[in-house]
């Protein structure tokens, strides 16, 4: 039997369940070196964190996080808590000699950022590894798309078009939760889904974005109360809230190999549910993806005769096409929870292997660098403004 890996998740909402599942899922369907074992569940409040244990399926739960990351029987931290605590608990565990997977955005700053990428490094000579939680990355489309890119199948990049598009706040009625409050969230659309574009552009062009020029806006600057205490849903909580986060995040941006680049991220798209749209245009071909059609790549070769050549779309479901094959038959869609099963595949047989895994604390500390320098070039009149560190 493979080595027991003992996970203590701490949060239990949204991304706790996407985690869950993939903790669940990734050892049924995959031959993973060690086996994960659900051991803990972390919450606030006992009543909610024990019916989240029975749900998602960990095998206990409790209410101090501090304590859970001492325990001899956890060797990993799961942290999918709000984007403000992710430092303290993050570089607590791997001081306690725990392995973590962090959700993204790193942190809400490039300090807390620093902070935890220098843990990650600290803790790295010691054998013990962090890895921040950059789901897209694992969809299949996106990975061929990378192989396609490393393969020099599209030359030079020379043009990059990135948004990430959704609207589940566009109506100014919905109230006010954690994700519009500057100090939990860090930012809004900015860091919430440009962070993903962000790092999905660097990851398949294999390049960094070195300078910015940006605008953003908050289009609804006061939002109703929720109904009660710690609801997410629902409007008749008594006044307003002050939206302090942005609400769309525009910026053009200049790649390390020369390329140019327009990013936009907004949760005021109507009609748009998750559309992640990246197209790539090189020198010898041409890339391009949406997340609201996620088995399928688009690729044009500029090799191809002109009397033939066009786009061709790849449905990603072959069993060479990454992850793939661990699956089901062709033509058989994955969806958006896969994504989170290949990231614990990849983490596993990363931390059995004893190297670093990917994408690393440094990795998510070089895109909240990028994600720092789009909000100051919107506070100076959308002045160009390079990218510390990138070259």
């Amino acid at each position: 039997m493979p080595t027991p890996l003992r996970v203590a998740m701490v949060g239990h909402a949204f991304m706790g369940a996407a985690h869950s599942q993939a903790w669940r899922t990734a050892p049924r369907f995959f031959d993973l070196p060690l086996s994960p074992e659900m051991a803990v569940v972390v919450g606030r409040d006992a009543e909610r964190t024990t019916a989240a244990a029975d749900r998602l399926g960990w095998a206990e739960s409790a209410t101090d996080w501090r304590e859970v990351i001492t325990r001899d029987d956890v060797d990993l931290v799961d942290v999918c808590t709000p984007g403000d605590t992710h430092a303290q608990i993050a570089i607590a565990a791997l001081e306690a000699g725990k392995h973590v997977l962090c959700e993204k955005p790193l942190a809400n700053s490039v300090a807390e950022a620093q902070d935890m990428a220098a843990a990650a490094a600290r803790a790295a000579e010691r054998g013990v590894f962090a890895m921040v939680g950059f789901t897209y990355r694992r969809v299949p489309a996106i990975a061929l798309a990378r192989q396609l890119v490393q393969q020099g199948r599209i030359g030079q990049v020379r043009h990059v078009r990135a948004a990430y598009l959704q609207d589940w706040i566009a109506d100014p009625q919905a109230p006010m939760s954690w994700r519009l409050e500057g100090e939990r969230a860090g930012s809004g659309a900015l860091g919430d889904i440009g962070a993903h574009v962000v790092d999905l552009t660097q990851h398949i062009t294999g390049e960094t974005i070195t300078g910015v020029s940006a605008v953003l806006e908050t289009f609804v600057k006061e939002r109703p109360l929720p109904a009660s205490t710690g609801s997410l849903g629902g409007v008749g909580g008594e006044g307003t809230g002050t939206v302090t986060v942005d609400d769309a995040a525009l910026f053009l941006a200049r790649f390390s190999g020369g390329g140019l680049a327009t990013f936009e991220a907004t949760r005021f798209a109507l009609g748009r549910k998750n559309a992640i749209r990246i197209e790539v245009n090189g020198s010898a071909g041409s890339l391009a993806f949406d997340f609201e059609d996620m088995n399928v790549l688009h690729f044009f070769d500029g090799a191809d005769p002109d009397e033939t050549a066009g786009f061709r779309r790849i449905v990603v479901t072959e069993p060479g096409h990454p992850y793939v094959g661990a699956w089901w038959p062709a033509g058989h869609g994955l969806g958006y929870e896969h994504g989170f099963t290949h990231q614990v595949v990849d983490l596993v047989h990363a931390l059995a292997e004893g190297t670093q895994p990917t994408p690393s604390f440094a990795e998510g500390l070089a895109v909240q660098r990028v994600l720092d320098t789009v909000s100051r070039s919107a506070t100076q009149n959308s002045a160009w403004t390079p990218i510390e560190g990138a070259h």
